[in-house]
Formats: C-alpha cells, structure tokens, sequence
C-alpha cells in the first residue's frame, strides 16, 4: 500500500524493514541461523511480544546464571528495539514534511498529480506506522493531527480526503487520549459534513470509520454526535445506495442503541419524534440485503423498554407486523439469516404480543 508514492523525489515512501514489525508484533519469534537465539525484535512493540512469549514458556526449575552470550543477546535485542522505534519516528517526521508543504501553484497536470501521490503516499505509510499505538501517540505529539484535521479533510483531491480520514480513525481506535485531542480539533463536525455531503463514496465510508472510531465508548465523542444531529446524519447514510455505507452505518446506529438506550429520549428530541421508526421500517420494506439485519438490530434496540417506539411500531399504517411475518416465512429455510429472523421474531413478541398501552405506561 505506501509504494504508491514511491516515486516522489522528496520522500522514498516504501515501507523499510525496521517498519514491518509495526502492526504484526516485531516478529521477535524467529530463529536466528544457528545461534539459537531468536532474531532480535525491530520496535518496542516487538520486545514486548518477546518477553509474553517467553513468560509463558514452562520455567526450567532452577535457573541457571545468565551466560555471557545471552546477556550480549539480550543488549542488542534492546538496542534493536529501541532504534527501530526511533526510526519509524524518523520516517513519521519525514511524511509530516512532506505535508506540511504549500499546496503547489497550478501548473501542469503532471506536477500536480506527482504532488498529490507524493501526498497520498506519505498517509498512507503513515496509516500503516500508526497501527501501532506508541506510534499514533508520538503522531499525535508531532502535531500530525492537526495538519490532518485542518488542511487534508478539505482537501481539494478525494484521494487526500478519504486517507486523511482513515488515518483519524486508525489513530483514535481505543486511544481515549487522541480521541479527547481529535474532538477538541473539531474534526468530527468535518467528518460528519463528508459523510452527508462528499461526492466520493470512498470519502464517505473513511468518514463513516473515523467517526465510529471516535464516538463508540467515548462519552464525550457520543456528546458531540447528539449535538451535531448525527443520528440524522447516519438515517441519511443507510439511504444511500452504496451497500458498505449502508451495512456500516446501520451496524454503528445499532450498536449506539444498544450501548446507549439511555439517548432514545433525550432532549432536543427523542428519536421517535424524528421519524426514526417510520424510517427504519422504510428500510426494511426494500429489496432484501444483509444490512436489513442491522436495521432490524436497531429496531429492536428502539423498541427495548422504550413505550413510544412500541406504540410508534403499532401505527396500523405502517403494517409492520404484516411485513414481519411475511420476512419471518421467508428466513424460516435460510440459515445464513438466523440472526434477522430473531429480530424479527423479538419485534414481533415486543409490539404485537404484549399488553395494551395503558399497562405498558404503569
């Protein structure tokens, strides 16, 4: 993936062998020859994996005293490691020149486009360094984010766009501290904007990615979300007829449902008054597709111990029990969609099996 912008004159953007241990553990297992000893590990990363895989080997009652040749192994294994992370900060610092860089004037056609592969080149090898966590944090403390946020989500080039989006969530993937800097930048007013507006699916389903990554147990993300209207946004997304975009966003509005119930009825507005079931249920009347099951999912996350979604549900005019009984007869021989054939069946039981509204409200 970072050969593709090899061929800038400024940056050689081909992955060298210090990096590959970055999202794969340093592969500190390996025997080295005949020595004996493993291959020393390329990255802090990789000395870590060492050292779990050695405290879980069967210890040899009793120690014997550590002898010269594995102390002097034991050094260069350090050193190794700790010189491999030092150069993929190197490589990190020499993509962030590479960005930092003006926007070339317009000239010909063939500048720019080596310009922006230059560009494109440098997040991407940038998105494979920072797979690896120590390295997305010292991204982040060489300002990486800010140039990302600021300039590379409003790129004029899509190619910069959806990268510069990728690179967001693969940073803020489980890393509450970069995920606190993101959202303090603004950037998810940005990726909310390319995720309704952007003419490029790709950007958008990046867009999409990042978003997940920065609002999915981070309370504070999930915050911003409500207030920017982002359930609104993400209705809009499943409508799309991109069928990535729509299975995605479906499966995170799913998941904030269910992580969240609490947010069905908070204020400015519930997500029943903002047609949220009548929407759904829109959805689910379309031609079959595997991302009815996440529709479905968060119908049924709407309806859980939630009044005004099962009365929503009960409107004669949607004909929703109709319809799914009908889709229950349909998956009863499909084993691939057991999972929408339980939704179905837990819809069913929840609106159409249970007692009146009247007791439903006691």
């Amino acid at each position: 993936m970072a050969d593709e912008g090899s061929s800038g004159s400024r940056l050689p953007l081909a992955l060298p062998p210090a990096s590959q241990g970055c999202s794969s553990g340093g592969g500190g297992g390996s025997s080295a020859g005949g020595s004996g000893n493993p291959r020393p590990p390329r990255n802090l990363q990789g000395l870590l994996q060492m050292a779990i895989t050695a405290g879980s080997e069967e210890p040899d009652p009793p120690p014997e005293p550590m002898s010269e040749e594995r102390r002097q192994w034991l050094q260069e294994a350090m050193s190794a490691a700790f010189r491999g992370q030092r150069e993929e900060v190197e490589q990190m610092k020499s993509c962030l020149r590479v960005l930092s860089q003006p926007m070339p004037p317009v000239t010909g056609e063939a500048e720019l486009a080596a310009d922006q592969q230059e560009r494109e080149g440098a997040l991407e090898l940038l998105a494979d360094l920072c797979e690896n966590m120590d390295n997305a944090a010292d991204f982040c403390q060489l300002s990486g984010m800010h140039l990302l946020v600021g300039r590379y989500l409003e790129a004029g080039a899509a190619g910069l766009r959806w990268r510069a989006a990728q690179l967001i969530g693969t940073c803020s993937q489980n890393v509450a501290a970069i995920q606190e800097q993101v959202l303090g930048l603004g950037a998810l007013r940005k990726l909310l904007r390319l995720l309704d507006r952007d003419a490029c699916d790709t950007v958008r389903v990046k867009a999409l990615f990042a978003i997940s990554c920065l609002v999915r147990e981070q309370e504070a993300g999930l915050l911003q979300f409500l207030r920017l209207d982002g359930f609104s946004v993400l209705m809009r997304a499943m409508q799309q007829q991109v069928q990535k975009l729509k299975v995605k966003s479906a499966f995170l509005l799913q998941n904030l449902l269910v992580g969240h119930p609490e947010h069905k009825a908070l204020p400015p507005g519930t997500l029943c008054s903002m047609g949220m079931v009548q929407q759904l249920v829109a959805l689910v009347r379309t031609e079959h597709s595997p991302f009815h099951e996440h529709v479905l999912g968060a119908l049924c996350s709407l309806v859980t111990d939630f009044p005004q979604g099962v009365r929503e549900c009960r409107e004669p005019e949607l004909g929703l029990e109709e319809l799914l009984r009908h889709r229950c007869q349909l998956l009863q021989q499909h084993e691939e969609y057991q999972e929408e054939l339980e939704f179905c069946e837990k819809l069913l039981q929840t609106c159409f099996s249970s007692p009146t509204d009247d007791s439903m409200d006691r």
